[in-house]
């Protein structure tokens, strides 16, 4: 099969399509062939291991991934395609189900035409409302604004401010806190995003580059970081006294349940949250779509087809 690999760590120049052998389901597996899969910020960090955070983070980071060279050669965190097979002690799927997953906890591997998953993993069938390039997009900063946001206690009519509302976490943010929550939702993006962020259901927008939202004398009952920028100073500055602040590298968690997924599918068929694409591009394209994302200015998701 195809699969894009990378022996090194680097610039987007390291990664390289090849042929490697077609995974075979254990009993307790699925054969996903993959239709869509995506790009990440953190599919970057672990190809250059331009690790964020403190020495130890990125010393124990560097642990997982490889000290020299990658362990996981197979890049690709979140996926969705059709069973093609299921292994014999497999009986909540069948092959045609077309699923959507998360391959955090079974070494990655999205950027490839197929994926072995267990089928107790962090697999479920696709929504129903959702083409397999959507669906790809879905698992991984869906569930992560879902974990963040659980932690705020939101109330209805409450004031919620989310920074970087344009990002792939930011523009699940936006809408779960708006159509689950029920809250009043300011979105801090560009002006270049500020429609998309409107659309999504943000009431107001403040354009980091033209305003500090910190010195604006407002004040909001959840603030959301969904980049991780914020410092401590500047929360204090927005935050009401008695209200929340949640940052997407402290408060995502440590690990993923299946009832995240469960339950985002539901949202996403009730029509309360959609992931946002900002750009396709084939399999064949990957270095030039890890090059994008890289930029810092990706709208939502960007996502890699393969047929």
């Amino acid at each position: 099969m195809k699969a894009v690999i990378y022996k090194e760590y680097g610039s987007p120049d390291v990664l390289h399509l090849a042929e490697v052998p077609k995974p075979a389901p254990r009993d307790n597996e699925i054969l996903v062939k993959i239709h869509a899969t995506t790009v990440t910020i953190g599919d970057t960090i672990m190809r250059s291991l331009k690790i964020p955070g403190p020495p130890w983070q990125r010393f124990f980071a560097r642990m997982y991934l490889g000290m020299l060279a990658p362990r996981r050669r197979i890049l690709g965190m979140e996926l969705a395609g059709e069973i093609e097979s299921t292994g014999r002690d497999v009986t909540r799927f069948n092959p045609g189900d077309q699923v959507f997953a998360s391959t955090l906890g079974t070494n990655f591997g999205g950027y490839a035409e197929y994926k072995c998953l267990p089928e107790n993993g962090m697999v479920a069938l696709k929504p129903a409302n959702l083409t397999c390039e959507e669906a790809a997009a879905a698992p991984g900063a869906g569930m992560t604004a879902l974990r963040c946001l659980s932690k705020g206690e939101i109330r209805s009519g409450q004031r919620v401010l989310i920074y970087g509302a344009s990002g792939a976490v930011g523009t699940n943010a936006v809408q779960l806190a708006c159509n689950y929550y029920d809250a009043e939702v300011t979105g801090v993006c560009s002006a270049a995003n500020a429609e998309l962020v409107k659309s999504l259901g943000a009431g107001r927008i403040i354009d980091y580059t033209q305003q500090d939202f910190t010195q604006r004398g407002e004040s909001y009952d959840v603030i959301f970081d969904a980049v991780g920028r914020l410092s401590s100073a500047q929360v204090s500055r927005a935050r009401r006294l008695a209200g929340v602040y949640l940052n997407v590298l402290t408060d995502s968690g440590s690990g993923e349940k299946i009832e995240e997924l469960l339950f985002l599918k539901e949202l996403i068929e009730a029509g309360k949250v959609k992931p946002v694409i900002d750009r396709r591009y084939p399999l064949s394209q990957i270095v030039e779509a890890h090059r994008y994302v890289e930029t810092g200015r990706k709208r939502g998701n960007v996502v890699i087809t393969l047929g």
